[in-house]
């Protein structure tokens, strides 16, 4: 699976991603190729969970959705100032209406919830979000790892290297 020309925007909270699932899944796409870069709220650097500091190369808030073939939220227990963000909203319902590939891994699907694009589609998240997601619309699947059209989502960070290659795969499917 060839990704040049493929460019992902990874959305880590300022504080408190789950390193791991913006590290491994980032590995993965680009191992195949992708051009990834890390965006955040308000931040230079990004701190998570379990120690790793990354550079931010975007401020999400002046983010281009048509820069981007997928748009990418990481987990962690710092996710949820994303939550009810109505800048953030509005970033994930222009990009699904663009068809853009999207994903969102531990608990940060609760945000897609939010920006009420789940709604009959299937999905996984973190235990604690399931609710969140069913009270949405979305067909809670309990998988690791769950592709619907557009959409990938998967649960923590045990299933970050599968959901990198669940989103590259759908990335490949359309070069």
């Amino acid at each position: 699976m060839e990704l040049k020309g493929k460019s992902v925007l990874m959305v880590v909270a300022p504080l408190n991603f789950r390193d791991e699932e913006l590290l491994n899944t980032k590995k993965v796409l680009e191992n195949y190729g992708a051009e990834v870069e890390i965006g955040s709220l308000g931040v230079a650097e990004a701190k998570g969970s379990l120690g790793a500091v990354v550079g931010v190369e975007i401020d999400i808030s002046g983010a281009n959705v048509e820069d981007y073939d997928a748009i990418v939220f990481v987990g962690g227990p710092g996710t949820d100032v994303y939550f009810n963000e109505e800048m953030v909203l509005n970033i994930v319902r222009e990009a699904n209406n663009k068809g853009k590939i999207l994903g969102a891994i531990c608990i940060a699907p609760v945000i897609l919830a939010n920006a009420g694009i789940l709604k009959g589609k299937k999905a996984t998240v973190f235990p604690s979000g399931k609710d969140v997601l069913k009270s949405k619309g979305a067909e809670y699947t309990g998988e690791p790892v769950t592709s619907d059209s557009n959409i990938v989502t998967a649960n923590g960070p045990a299933a970050a290297a599968d959901f990198g290659e669940a989103i590259a795969e759908k990335l490949f499917e359309r070069t």
